[in-house]
């Protein structure tokens, strides 16, 4: 009996051990899945901070120092602590001014004609009565591979009047001769640029929106007698509106870092000048002026305003769009 005892006695000694043995594996392998994801997390962390943080971080305490001359007769350049003082001078630049107004203006054409061509031709590839589709989405999106300078220069030498095509042809026939690099055509040519580039990925955008709608849709719609101009209408567009805010969002950015297509036209005309848009004031102030101190704060005044429309237009949209409000 007494031996009987002892392995009654053993035997859940032996459990609790293997229970205790048990949980030991399951607990580090616990510990060792909590700090994966951070392990994962670290590479795309350190590049976001170096590359991105870093430099923003670096460009607003750039903004707060200027550089003085001090020591009498002969001074010495030293970099010196002057506050808000640049962003004063920032602000109350009249340059900056008028670069915002024309910014304005060319965001008011590209903005609408980019969007609405994109929305025309994604809807047309998404119905059933055009034929290539594949062949017509690619050509569309082709533009946008090609990166902006390469673009502009195309553009350009179709704009100027010594090597145009266009200005062959109209000199030749009765068509009116148009300056494309004059005073009042310029917001039209720089948008154009713009506009060529940008419809594809809208496009593509808004065309991977229409086919995420379930197709079910579509056909109790033609039972009831609805053409495809009445289905775009009442059902595609309502349900495309989340993809149109976002695509309007990403052009209102567009608009405002505007800054390849006008630099790169600037030699070949007199009407554009160095300081035509906000970025290009920016590098204006930075390596014509040598003045860092006052394009960093520049800088941080453009990022902020950017950082502030682009959020609150997005929480105003989500809300609106996605809660009802």
């Amino acid at each position: 009996m007494s031996a009987e005892a002892a392995q009654t006695q053993s035997r859940p000694a032996r459990r609790n051990g293997g229970q205790r043995r048990g949980r030991l594996p399951h607990n580090s392998h616990a510990r060792s899945g909590g700090l994966a994801p951070y392990l994962f997390l670290l590479p795309a962390g350190l590049f976001f901070g170096l590359f991105l943080l870093a430099p923003i971080v670096y460009a607003g305490m750039l903004s707060l120092r200027s550089s003085r001359v001090q020591g009498g007769i002969i001074g010495v350049r030293k970099e010196v602590f002057v506050g808000l003082a640049n962003y004063g001078a920032a602000l109350s630049d009249p340059e900056l001014l008028h670069s915002v107004l024309r910014m304005l203006l060319y965001g008011s054409i590209v903005v609408p004609v980019m969007l609405g061509l994109a929305l025309l031709f994604a809807l047309l590839l998404d119905s059933q009565v055009v034929r290539f589709a594949r062949f017509s989405r690619i050509a569309i999106f082709l533009p946008y591979a090609v990166p902006g300078v390469i673009a502009t220069l195309l553009w350009g030498f179709l704009y100027l009047p010594a090597v145009s095509p266009i200005r062959y042809v109209t000199d030749r026939t009765f068509l009116p001769d148009v300056d494309f690099l004059g005073p009042r055509s310029i917001f039209g040519s720089v948008a154009n640029i713009a506009i060529w580039g940008g419809v594809g990925f809208n496009m593509i955008v808004l065309y991977t929106g229409l086919r995420a709608i379930p197709s079910e849709l579509y056909d109790a719609a033609r039972v009831d007698g609805c053409g495809e101009l009445q289905i775009a209408l009442r059902i595609k567009l309502p349900l495309l509106v989340p993809a149109l805010v976002l695509t309007f969002v990403f052009s209102l950015i567009a608009t405002l870092q505007v800054f390849n297509e006008p630099q790169t036209l600037r030699p070949l005309t007199n009407t554009i000048s160095p300081v035509w848009m906000p970025l290009m004031r920016v590098y204006d102030l930075a390596f014509t002026d040598n003045n860092p101190y006052g394009a960093a704060a520049l800088s941080v005044v453009i990022a902020a305003v950017l950082f502030a429309g682009s959020y609150a237009l997005l929480r105003a949209s989500t809300k609106r769009v996605f809660q009802g409000r």
